[in-house]
Order: C-alpha cells, then structure tokens, then sequence
C-alpha cells in the first residue's frame, strides 16, 4: 500500500482542520461582540443627556404646567372680579362724569366676598420660573389692592363732609392702581404664554383709557407668533 495514502487517511490527522477552524470562529464571534458593546457604550456615553440638561428639562416641564395653570386662574379670577369693577365704577366714577350710582350693604359685602376669593386663589404659590413668578406676583399684588379698595369704600360710606371725600378719592386711586398692577401681570403672562408654546393668552380686566392701564395686544388668542 502506499505509504502517503495511508497518511492521508489517518484519522487524527484529518480531525485537527476542523477544530482549529472553530476557535478562530469563535475568538471572531467575541471580537465582534466585545466591539458592539463597547460601541454601544460609547454611544451611550456621547448621547445621555447631562444632569444639568435633565434637571433643565424638568424646569421646563415644570414651568409649562405652572403657566397653564396660572392662565385658568387668572381667567376664573378676571371673571370673578368683573362685577365688583362695574360696581365700583358705578359707586366711585370720576369727577367730571355723573353722580354715583346708589349701593347696598349687600353690594359690598359681595365685593368682600369675591375679593377675598381672589386673594385665597393666588395663596400659597408654588416656585417657578422668573418670568412666571413675576407674572404671578404682579396678579396676586393687584387683587391684594383692588381688595384694599374695596374696603376703603366700605370706610368712606360711614364717614361724612371732607373725610368721606379724602377717603373715596383714596379708594379710587387703589382701584386704579389695581388695574394697572394687574395689566402688567396680564402683560407678563401673555409673554410667558408664547415663549412656552401656547400662543396670546389675553387676561387683562376690563379697562377705560383713563385707568392707564397697558392694553393688550391685537393679536387673536393662541397665535404663537408676536
């Protein structure tokens, strides 16, 4: 027999190939998946936003809620507050308009009572923003003062001669102040409103051009631009 044939047909020689071929396939494998992973990491690394850029979310988040929030209440409060303005425009109009107009006990005691509502709804505010706190502050000071005016009237009702005079004059111009005071926030807050997305939102009292107020702007509620 010859002897290379028989070489060729040794058993343990033709087995070695094989073997030797499934580790480099293996130690393939692992390179491959050790390169993934650290690929993988890397990109994790490089994307994952930083905690200063999370907490910056999370404001920002945040201060969106608190704006809405702050809207709806300056709506229901505007709303609440439109009959103790007519009525005071009616009991204090200015000087060179018509006498004012007769009011109850009844009438003022709601005027308390819607005030004081007024007041309670802007207790209490939650930390936000700059701009969102301004906006909140100058609403809260402005039903703190229309509520201050309302109870000057009150005052000037049991005076009488120049007393009762000093003391009006004294609670239209807390009236006036109020308005304006709250013209500002409402300013503030339709600025705050488009910064966050929510386009115009208008909250302004209704005004007269002698109350010197800041008015709102023309444009319709809920555009995004200026």
């Amino acid at each position: 027999m010859n002897k290379k044939a028989t070489v060729a047909r040794n058993p343990r020689q033709v087995q070695h190939a094989p073997a030797r071929s499934s580790s480099t396939v293996w130690k393939l494998l692992a390179a491959f998946a050790l390169g993934a992973i650290l690929a993988g990491g890397l990109v994790f690394v490089l994307t994952r936003p930083s905690p200063v850029d999370r907490i910056k979310a999370e404001y920002a988040l945040r201060d969106k809620t608190q704006i809405k929030e702050l809207t709806e209440l300056a709506r229901s409060t505007r709303d609440r507050l439109a009959p103790v303005l007519e009525g005071l425009a009616k009991a204090m109009p200015a000087e060179d308009s018509a006498g004012p107009a007769a009011v109850t006990t009844e009438d003022v005691e709601k005027w308390r009572k819607a005030t004081a509502a007024a007041v309670q709804g802007f207790a209490d505010p939650p930390s936000g923003e700059t701009a969102t706190n301004v906006a909140r502050s100058a609403l809260t000071s402005a039903v703190r003062q229309l509520a201050g005016a309302v109870e000057t009237y009150a005052v000037s009702r049991d005076l009488g001669g120049p007393d009762a005079a000093r003391t009006l004059q004294l609670a239209r111009s807390q009236r006036t102040e109020a308005l304006f005071t709250w013209s500002v926030g409402a300013t503030a807050l339709d600025a705050v409103n488009i910064d966050a997305g929510f386009g115009h939102q208008h909250v302004h009292l209704q005004t007269t051009p002698g109350d010197g107020a800041l008015a709102p702007d023309a444009e319709p509620e809920g555009v995004h631009h200026s």
